[in-house]
């Protein structure tokens, strides 16, 4: 049973509670807050030269303090910023003690780890202050959609660790911060049936968590004829992070939900990278990261021009993140000016490709899009996973209620086929559930090429 144990909370004493958990955790947030404020001061036309400062200043920090960064970096003098090379995930496979900065030590910096969706999981490590500022960012961010973390009731759709002392802290976390946690790794039909009830129950006013989930209970709403803010009125917001948000299931989201969709794209080494403003566009922070669009060089491209993503952590003294791949691509809209950076479009995962016979490389991406869109038009499938396991075999996971038949298979191979190439093997498995991370992500294509 879960109690909501500030639902009598006075306005006066919640205010800054968030805050206040943050601090006795250790972060600094009064400094932290002071920071962020004095970075929304500055004018646009000072923002270039401001950015500027803060990319010398962390990367000078760095080579002075960090061992391991001033190793990988070689050279102490680039004549612009193109020449620093690019950091990836496979650059920081070694222990995290290896890799801190002069006088953090692991008991005093902020330590978790990736989700591991890229296949590179990996522990990082951000120092207090800036994970402080982080916070601010994040809790600004929110108040633009009438959102305040401090009052707020979330419901959380992520995953929850099974052990017991997992389960417990992430429990522990979530009553604290006033959000109640819908496990994800149970979306049995059951179970969206108590998440519905819990929704008629209790006066959330947002969701936030993994889009493929969120998009399974939109599905089951529509089924069930419900839809969510009509039997839970509170209801303000949805926010979708993690995962692809494709134009039908924003669609589906705002029509089963009744509320705004606002999309999210981040890195949990870094921070929010892109997040959706009141007028629909995907604002890039500049503000505690500076984010490029880059060529296979390293060089930054003009706007309005794809290449590949890559961040540097303009306050994570304790760690480096320099320049640092996710191994996204992206366009930065061609409209964008300082203070003010638009991410037109996010177009998958660098290192994410189907792989044919004919040598012919897909990304995994758009033939996820395409056999989404045929498989969801045969009625009945809630989501799918596609699983490549040779060259010319793959098999097509998918949650539905009834199987598929024979003639819905063939016209999906027969369509497949004619967007990749023919004489493909084409299997397809229904599943009570599709498999996920510890965390509850959906990993929409896998490969077992190189495995």
């Amino acid at each position: 049973m879960f109690v909501n144990c500030f639902a009598n909370e006075t306005p006066e004493n919640s205010v800054n509670r968030f805050k206040k958990i943050l601090s006795l955790k250790g972060f600094p947030m009064d400094e932290a807050q002071k920071e962020f404020e004095s970075i929304l001061s500055v004018s646009d036309a000072d923002f270039p030269s401001y950015n500027e400062q803060r990319r010398e200043h962390i990367l000078d920090f760095h080579l002075k303090n960090n061992p391991n960064y001033a190793q990988f970096i070689k050279k102490t003098h680039y004549n612009s910023w193109n020449e620093i090379p690019i950091m990836t995930k496979a650059d920081l496979q070694k222990p995290l003690g290896d890799r801190l900065s002069k006088g953090y030590k692991k008991s005093k910096v902020f330590v978790s780890k990736t989700s591991g969706s890229s296949g590179h999981p990996f522990i990082f490590a951000t120092d207090k202050y800036a994970h402080a500022l982080r916070w601010a960012y994040t809790l600004w961010l929110y108040q633009q959609h009438g959102i305040d973390m401090n009052s707020s009731f979330e419901a959380r759709f992520y995953g929850i660790p099974k052990d017991l002392i997992g389960y417990r802290k992430e429990r522990l976390k979530d009553l604290l911060a006033n959000r109640h946690r819908f496990d994800i790794l149970d979306l049995s039909e059951d179970n969206l049936h108590q998440f519905l009830k819990l929704f008629r129950e209790k006066p959330f006013d947002y969701i936030n968590g993994y889009t493929s989930s969120i998009v399974l209970f939109a599905r089951f709403l529509k089924e069930q004829q419900v839809v969510l803010s009509s039997v839970c009125p509170s209801l303000k917001l949805c926010l979708t992070t993690s995962e692809m948000l494709f134009p039908e299931d924003r669609k589906l989201l705002e029509e089963q939900l009744g509320v705004a969709v606002v999309n999210e794209y981040g890195a949990s080494e870094l921070d929010v990278i892109a997040f959706e403003n009141t007028k629909g566009e995907w604002q890039i922070n500049d503000k505690t990261i500076y984010v490029e669009v880059v060529d296979e060089h390293g060089f930054a491209l003009p706007h309005g021009k794809e290449g590949t993503v890559v961040i540097t952590s303009l306050y994570n003294k304790a760690h480096p993140f320099i320049r640092y791949e996710l191994g996204d691509r992206g366009v930065i809209d061609e409209n964008s000016r300082p203070g003010h950076q638009i991410l037109k479009s996010l177009t998958g995962r660098t290192n994410a490709f189907a792989v044919l016979p004919n040598g012919k490389k897909v990304p995994a991406l758009s033939f996820y899009y395409v056999t989404k869109s045929l498989i969801e038009d045969a009625g009945q499938v809630k989501e799918i996973k596609i699983v490549q396991e040779k060259l010319s075999r793959f098999v097509i996971h998918y949650k539905a209620t009834v199987e598929l038949d024979d003639s819905q298979k063939q016209k999906m191979t027969k369509a497949i086929e004619t967007y990749l190439e023919k004489d493909l093997t084409i299997l397809f498995e229904r599943k009570d559930e599709l498999e996920r991370s510890e965390s509850g992500k959906l990993k929409q294509f896998t490969s077992k090429l190189d495995s």
